[in-house]
C-alpha cells in the first residue's frame, strides 16, 4: 500500500497573500462596477444637465451606490462558490440515486427557496407605503398587512414553474404548450381583472413579478440544476432545450399565482371610494380588515388622511379626535408605531394638527413657537446605521441560510453524497449572505432613492411640479411685507422678497400658507414645464428608452447568455445581435410604461397585443428560437434594473396622480421577446437561403 504524501503547506506572510487575492478581488469588484456605473452615471447626468436639478442627499445616494458595487461583488461571488455548486451536484445525482417524486419535491421546494433569496423581492414589500388604502385597498392589503403572503405567493408560483422545468428536462417535453396555457390563462384573468375595481390595480403588481423572481438567485440556481439533471437524464443530448425555458415558466407562474391570491382576498376588501367613506362608521368593519387592529386603522387614518377624513373616522366628533392626538402625544410606543418617532409626531402636529391638538400637547402658543424654531434646525434624513446593518442582516441570514442548508441536507442525507470543496462552499454561502446584506442596504440608501428622485422629478419636464424635496418654512413671518404686482393679463398677484446669501429673491404669497397661530409661512416651490407641449412627454420617453436600453447591455447575464445562444447556434445568431434585440427591447418597454403611468392606461391594453403576436411568432418559429426568445426577458430584470425601474415607475405615479406605478417591468419583458423572436425568425430565413444557395453554387 503506497502511502499518500501529502506536500507541506505553503506558509505566505498577510502582505504577500493581499497581493495575490488584491487583483482576483479588484476584478469581481471591477465586473459590478461596469454593470452598475453606466445605468447610475445616465441617471444623475440625466437630472443635472436635461432637468437641471441636484442630486438630494448625494453623499448617502453616493455610498449606497458603493455599497451595492460591494454587495453585488460579495453575493455573485459566494453564489457561485457555494449555492451554484451544490445546485448541480443536486441535478446530477438526484435523477441516479432518486425517483422521480422526490426530484420534483426538491424542485418546487428549491424554487420557493431561491425566491426568499432573491435581493429584488424585498423591493416588493417596501412599495406598499406608496399606495392609500382607499384608492386601491385589495393592493394595499397585499402590499401591506399580507406582503408576507405576496412573497409565499410567489414563491410558491417558482416553485411549480421550477417543478414544470424539471419535467420538461426529464421528458425532453416542448416549451411552446406551456407558453399557449399560460399566458392564455394569464390573459384571460388579467382582462377579467380589468372589470372590477380592485383586481384591475393588481395587475400591474402581478406581471411585474414575474420580472422580479428571475434574478441572480433563481436563474443560475434553477439552470445549475436543469442543466445537472438534463445531462444525467439525456445522457448529454439536448433535452429540453439545452437548459433554455425553465425561466419562462419561472416569470409566467408567478404572475397567475399572485393573481389568484388577489381572487381569494377580494370579497373580503371594500370597494375603492373617498377616503372620507373609507374613514366613516358605515365602511368601518371592511375597511379595518386591511389593518392588523383599530389602533393600526386609526393611527393610518390620522397619519395619510384629510382633515375631513379624519373628523368622519370619529364620527364628526372633533372633541373625541382631539381627545385621540393628546392621548397619542403620551405614548412614545404608539407614537414610534404609527409614525417612526416621537419627533416625526411632532413634525405632524405641527404641519397638519389642528390650533386645537396643538394647544393641547404643547401647552402654549409661545411653546409651540418654540418647538417649530427647534424641529426646524433638524437635519431630515438621517440615517440609523446599526438598526438598517442589523435588520438587512437578518433578512440575509433568514434567505440565505434555510436555502444552503436544505441543499447540504439533501446531499447529505438524501444523496448521501460527500460535500467537495467543502471550505469553499461555506466561504461562499459567507460571502452570500455578507454581499445580500450590503446589496440591500446599498438599495436602501442609493438605488431606491436614486430612482424614486429621478421619477418624482421626471414630470417636471411636461408639468409643473412641487418639489416636495425644496419644502421650507419660514418662522415669525410677518404678513406686512407682502406687496402686490399686477400680471400681463391684468391679474393681481402677492408677493415678498426674501434675503439670501446670494442678495434678495421673490417669492409668491398664497394667503392659505400662512398660520397666523404659528407665525409660520411654509410653501413648494413649483419646477416646470420645462419644454412645451408634447415635446416634454417625448423627453420622458427618451429617457424610459435609453435607460432601459443602457441598463440592459450592462447586464452580465445578458453578456453570458448572448455568449451561450452563439455557441448553440454554432454562429448564426450572433452574441451582438441578440444583446441589441433585448437591449431595444427593454428600452421600448420601459418607455410603454412610462407612457402607461403618465396617461393612467390599463396595462391589459398595453399587454394583449404584444403577447396575441408573441403567441403567432411562437407557432411559426422552431422550438431553439422559442425557448432563447423566451428566457431573454429573465436577463432584463436584474438586481440593478428591478429596483430602479419599481422606485422610478412610483416616482412618477405620485406626481402625475396615478393610483400605482406598476407595469414597466411587466411591459420591460415582454418586447424583448418581441424582438428576440422576430430577429431570430430573420436568422433562420438567412440561415435556410444559405443552405438552399449552397448546392446551386456546388
Amino acid at each position: 500500500m503506497v502511502k499518500e504524501v501529502i506536500p507541506p503547506r505553503v506558509k505566505l506572510s498577510p502582505s504577500q497573500a493581499l497581493g495575490m487575492i488584491g487583483p482576483y478581488i479588484w476584478g469581481k469588484v471591477l465586473e459590478q462596477i461596469k454593470s452598475v456605473a453606466m445605468i447610475v452615471a445616465y441617471l444623475v447626468l440625466f437630472q443635472l444637465v436635461v432637468l437641471g436639478l441636484p442630486v438630494a442627499n448625494a453623499v448617502v445616494v453616493a455610498l449606497g451606490i458603493g455599497v451595492v458595487i460591494l454587495g453585488l461583488a460579495f453575493f455573485m461571488e459566494g453564489l457561485f462558490l457555494g449555492l451554484m455548486p451544490l445546485g448541480e451536484i443536486c441535478g446530477v445525482k438526484l435523477p441516479q440515486k432518486t425517483v422521480v417524486p422526490v426530484i420534483l419535491i426538491f424542485a418546487f421546494i428549491l424554487g420557493v427557496g431561491a425566491t426568499f433569496a432573491e435581493p429584488a423581492i424585498g423591493v416588493l414589500k417596501t412599495a406598499g407605503s406608496s399606495v392609500r388604502a382607499w384608492d386601491a385597498p385589495l393592493l394595499f392589503l397585499l402590499l401591506n398587512k399580507y406582503s408576507s403572503y405576496l412573497v409565499w405567493s410567489v414563491g410558491a408560483g417558482v416553485g411549480v414553474a421550477v417543478l414544470f422545468g424539471m419535467l420538461r428536462f426529464l421528458y425532453n417535453w416542448s416549451l411552446k404548450p406551456f407558453i399557449y396555457i399560460l399566458y392564455a390563462v394569464g390573459g384571460a384573468v388579467s382582462i377579467w381583472a380589468y372589470f372590477d375595481p380592485n383586481l384591475v390595480y393588481i395587475t400591474g403588481l402581478a406581471w411585474d413579478c414575474g420580472g422580479v423572481t428571475t434574478g441572480p438567485v433563481t436563474v443560475p440556481l434553477v439552470l445549475a440544476l436543469g442543466i445537472g439533471i438534463s445531462r444525467a437524464a439525456s445522457q448529454g443530448s439536448e433535452g429540453g432545450g439545452g437548459g433554455f425555458g425553465v425561466v419562462t415558466l419561472a416569470s409566467a407562474f408567478p404572475v397567475l399565482a399572485v393573481m389568484g391570491l388577489g381572487v381569494f382576498f377580494l370579497d373580503s376588501v371594500p370597494k375603492p371610494m373617498s377616503e372620507v367613506e373609507f374613514s366613516s362608521s358605515a365602511n368601518r368593519d371592511r375597511a379595518r380588515f386591511l389593518f392588523a387592529d383599530d389602533a393600526e386603522m386609526q393611527g393610518y387614518v390620522l397619519k395619510n388622511g384629510s382633515p375631513e377624513a379624519r373628523r368622519a373616522f370619529f364620527g364628526g366628533n372633533v372633541q373625541a379626535l382631539d381627545d385621540y392626538v393628546a392621548q397619542l402625544a403620551g405614548d412614545e410606543g404608539a407614537k414610534a408605531a404609527i409614525f417612526g418617532s416621537g419627533v416625526a409626531f411632532e413634525q405632524w402636529l405641527l404641519t397638519s394638527g389642528s390650533p386645537e391638538q396643538r394647544l393641547r400637547v404643547f401647552g402654549s402658543e409661545e411653546k409651540v413657537r418654540e418647538r417649530l424654531v427647534a424641529l426646524s434646525a433638524l437635519r431630515p434624513g438621517g440615517v440609523d446605521a446599526v438598526e438598517l446593518l442589523a435588520r438587512n442582516t437578518l433578512a440575509s441570514l433568514q434567505a440565505i441560510v434555510p436555502l444552503s442548508f436544505f441543499l447540504i441536507i439533501v446531499l447529505l442525507l438524501v444523496l448521501r453524497e460527500k460535500i467537495r470543496r467543502a471550505d469553499e462552499i461555506a466561504l461562499g454561502i459567507v460571502f452570500s449572505v455578507i454581499g445580500m446584506s450590503l446589496f440591500s442596504i446599498g438599495i436602501e440608501l442609493g438605488l431606491s432613492r436614486l430612482g424614486s428622485e429621478i421619477g418624482t422629478n421626471l414630470p417636471t419636464s411636461f408639468k409643473a411640479v412641487e418639489m416636495s424635496q425644496q419644502h421650507e418654512v419660514i418662522n415669525s413671518f410677518d404678513p406686512t411685507i407682502v406687496a402686490k404686482a399686477i400680471n400681463a393679463e391684468g391679474k393681481v398677484e402677492e408677493f415678498f422678497h426674501r434675503k439670501t446669501e446670494d442678495g434678495y429673491e421673490s417669492l409668491p404669497y398664497h394667503p392659505d400658507n400662512y398660520d397666523p397661530d404659528t407665525g409660520q409661512y411654509s410653501f413648494t416651490p413649483l419646477r416646470g414645464p420645462l419644454f412645451d407641449g408634447m415635446f416634454g412627454i417625448l423627453v420622458v420617453v427618451f429617457f424610459g428608452f435609453m435607460m432601459g436600453y443602457g441598463a440592459t447591455l450592462a447586464e452580465p447575464a445578458l453578456n453570458a447568455l448572448g455568449a451561450t445562444v452563439e455557441e448553440l447556434t454554432v454562429g448564426t445568431f450572433k452574441k451582438s445581435l441578440l444583446m441589441q434585440s433585448v437591449a431595444i427591447g427593454v428600452g421600448v418597454g420601459i418607455a410603454f410604461g412610462v407612457l402607461k403611468i403618465i396617461y393612467d392606461w390599463p396595462l391589459i391594453w398595453m399587454l394583449v397585443p404584444p403577447y396575441l403576436v408573441l403567441v403567432a411568432l411562437t407557432v411559426i418559429s422552431n422550438e431553439e428560437f422559442v425557448n432563447i426568445g423566451w428566457d431573454s426577458a429573465g436577463v432584463t430584470t436584474g438586481p440593478v434594473t428591478v429596483p430602479l425601474v419599481l422606485a422610478m415607475g412610483l416616482g412618477i405615479s405620485t406626481q402625475v396622480g396615478s393610483i400605482e406605478g406598476f407595469g414597466i417591468l411587466a411591459l420591460a419583458s415582454v418586447w424583448p421577446i418581441l424582438s428576440v423572436l422576430l430577429v431570430g425568425l430573420y436568422v433562420t430565413g438567412q440561415r435556410e437561403a444559405e443552405l438552399k444557395e449552397a448546392p446551386r453554387a456546388a
